[in-house]
């Protein structure tokens, strides 16, 4: 089978599409073939070694110390069953299902444990739109749901609303009942269309400044400003960040012996359950995802080139079928709101 492979960290240069051995799956794995992957920040810190803050030393000791562990990239996946082991029962053959994997999904195939991450693929979208979902959706649902604990009527600011993470968090906290103001530096449009009440362009206001507290501010840019959003939360606020610190943790500590507004942090860890409450969700119109370009497996590096430059008006996703003929990668209009869902950090 033909999968995308690297050899190095590095830039999207050490991609190189090969032939490698197909997987054989186990007596509780299925065998999937795989016609969508997303290509996520994750991905890219992986090619990288781009491990933010205390994950640097244990990135490398679980994914390579000098090179990559496993040569076959790509965590998220939307395909087709094709076999099943010998004790699986939740899936059978021709079975269209979507999900997570800690690596191997740029490639034609990929074998999954039936009780990992993976769920039925959503009625109503296609491949690229589901493999899209886990990413950003997974984390946002972690982090306002269990997190966070939001609850109808509470104010919820995404600073970085019109990233990965950002665009399915608008959509969990307005599903959840909460007021969502957006914070970014483009899209307005694209974000009160996911459901946020309000948006605010960072480039040209600071939310901080501004006479008004939130109940929630889920903060999805690097590093960590408990310090300087802390005078912008209520007294029972709280602060969640996806980049866990050394300071961060310091904080979160401080912070819940003391009282008063909180800092928290964590993982978003991709499971059975969570991806059965995201297809669940997007049946039920609650979530939708936002594809902005579709790439051919044999363009794996000029997708995750695309996601480096930025900007992008949704998500960078692979197509393992558009080597053969289908159209090249197209960008959506930034004004564009006819899409379907995005998401695991």
């Amino acid at each position: 089978m033909r999968a995308a492979t690297q050899t190095e960290y590095g830039t999207p240069d050490v991609l190189h599409v090969r032939s490698v051995e197909r997987p054989t799956p186990g007596a509780r794995e299925v065998l999937v073939e795989v016609h969508a992957s997303a290509v996520t920040q994750g991905d890219r810190r992986l090619r990288a070694a781009d491990f933010p803050g205390i994950s640097a030393v244990f990135g490398r000791l679980l994914f390579g110390l000098f090179r990559p562990r496993h040569p076959v990239g790509g965590t998220m996946f939307s395909g087709r069953v094709v076999a099943t082991g010998s004790e699986v029962t939740r899936f059978a053959v021709g079975d269209e299902v979507f999900g997570s994997v800690d690596r191997g999904a740029y490639a034609e195939y990929v074998a999954v444990a039936e009780d990992g991450p993976v769920a039925r693929k959503p009625a109503g979208i296609d491949h690229a739109e589901a493999a899209a979902i886990p990413y950003g959706a997974g984390t946002a649902l972690t982090f306002l749901r269990d997190l966070a604990e939001v609850r109808p009527g509470e104010r919820v600011l995404i600073v970085g609303a019109t990233g990965g993470v950002g665009r399915m968090a608008v959509q969990v906290a307005k599903h959840l009942g909460a007021h969502v103001t957006a914070v970014g530096s483009r899209d307005a449009e694209l974000s009160r269309a996911l459901g946020a009440d309000e948006f605010i362009d960072h480039t040209a206001e600071d939310f901080t400044a501004r006479d008004a507290r939130w109940d929630v501010i889920l903060d999805t840019t690097e590093g960590d400003h408990f310090r300087a959003f802390v005078g912008s939360l209520t007294d029972t606020g709280r602060y969640l960040s996806l980049y866990l610190t050394p300071r961060l943790l310091v904080q979160m500590a401080w912070s819940a012996l003391r009282g008063g507004p909180r800092a928290m942090g964590g993982v978003a860890l991709g499971s059975r359950e969570g991806m059965e409450d995201l297809r669940a969700l997007v049946e039920a119109g609650a979530l939708r995802g936002v594809v902005a370009q579709r790439h051919p497996l044999s363009e794996v590096g000029a997708a995750h080139r695309a996601l480096e430059r930025g900007r992008l008006p949704g998500a960078v996703v692979v197509e393992m079928t558009r080597d053969r003929g289908v159209p090249r990668a197209r960008p959506v209009p930034a004004g564009n709101t006819s899409f379907a869902v995005a998401g695991w950090f």
